[in-house]
């Protein structure tokens, strides 16, 4: 008996420690926070005094929306509210960043970040008054425990032979998200009034800003993680993307100082979009990232880019009429619906791995 129980002694011990083993590797995989940041066309968030002239009056009292006190708190609620509907399980809190489009001012994101709905968010403003004509900039929130802010520079789109042209500015909000030091670019490019074909040249100088914008920002960083977000009003395979920008379907593509978009089978594959018009969807509501924020890129601690979402979540969809199916919006044919927007929002999520926790 003793000879038998000193030959399974070491077996045991041997299956004891290959279980240990299997334990510690276990309890050492690796960690990950995750940081979303999201893009929202807030469509037509005006307050409702009359300082911009003719096309300001609209959105008085006076206008032909009648926009009062009333219908303006409502807009201010209902966008809290869907920005208060962008969280997970592992962005309990919301977005790190959410970029904004079609505001006419600060005070209407101030009014916007105080809300009930989102205040304990503590959520900060970064805005600019561009030289749209319409009255009507960009902006960027971010939540301070997730988004370190720098700097903001402002860059003004000029047409060479066009010296009247005025449109939104591209605002570069640079900062520190998670650990990596990340440059927002925030635009709302030109529309497709007059037709996609005789308007795209004006898209395409867009698209080269933020390519001439990105390579300055590299040729000081080579590091840095740029974010190209905001309302293109193209879709992810018309030129000024595809062409001007260079961005990419396919991750595995992309250099660490190129561009990935991960909106196109979204659009093509799957026919989800972000606005609709006369049933054709469209999605011109992107987030486009660097190369090095792409996990074939990326650095070993850096932000990887794994997940890119549509919010259009049922409270967001339009149940009636023609609309039937497209974003609820604020107004449709000249009638209040107490909506949302003619658009819906966007978020990516980054995930960035911390130091694993050994369970003893």
């Amino acid at each position: 008996m003793k000879r038998i129980f000193s030959f399974i002694l070491p077996a045991v011990l041997a299956v004891a420690a290959c279980n240990f083993q299997a334990e510690a590797q276990q309890s050492q995989k690796t960690q990950y926070r995750v940081f979303g940041v999201a893009f929202y066309n807030l469509e037509n968030l005006f307050d409702t005094l009359n300082t911009n002239g003719t096309y300001d009056l609209e959105f008085s009292p006076a206008g032909a929306r009648q926009w009062n006190g009333h219908k303006y708190w409502n807009k201010i609620h209902n966008m809290a509210y869907a920005i208060s509907q962008m969280t997970s399980k592992t962005t309990p809190k919301g977005p790190a960043i959410i970029g904004v489009s079609e505001i006419e001012n600060k005070s209407v994101l101030d009014d916007l970040v105080n809300d009930p709905q989102i205040r304990a968010w503590g959520l900060q403003v970064v805005h600019h008054d561009s030289p749209d004509r319409r009255g009507v900039d960009v902006g960027l929130l971010y939540n301070p425990r997730f988004f370190r802010f720098e700097s903001v520079e402002n860059y003004t789109l000029k047409i060479e032979g066009y010296d009247s042209f005025r449109t939104r500015d591209q605002m570069v909000v640079t900062g520190i998200l998670g650990n990596q030091r990340v440059s927002v670019i925030v635009n709302h490019w030109p529309s497709r009034i007059g037709g996609q074909e005789q308007s795209s040249y004006l898209r395409e100088a867009a698209a080269a800003l933020n390519k001439q914008i990105a390579d300055s920002l590299w040729a000081a960083d080579p590091n840095r993680g740029i974010i190209i977000m905001g309302d293109l009003n193209d879709d992810p395979d018309d030129k000024s993307i595809k062409e001007v920008l260079n961005a990419k379907k396919k991750s595995s593509q992309v250099d660490a100082q190129g561009f990935y978009n991960p909106w196109w089978s979204l659009l093509r594959d799957k026919g989800i979009g972000t606005l609709a018009y006369k049933g054709d969807w469209n999605l011109f509501d992107q987030i486009i990232i660097s190369g090095n924020l792409v996990s074939e890129n990326a650095a070993e601690a850096g932000l990887q880019f794994f997940k890119e979402h549509v919010y259009n979540d049922d409270f967001l969809i339009d149940p009636n009429g023609t609309r039937q199916g497209y974003p609820l919006r604020t107004f449709a044919s000249g009638m209040w619906l107490n909506g949302y927007s003619d658009h819906f929002p966007v978020e990516v999520f980054f995930k960035q791995a911390v130091k694993p926790v050994v369970k003893k």
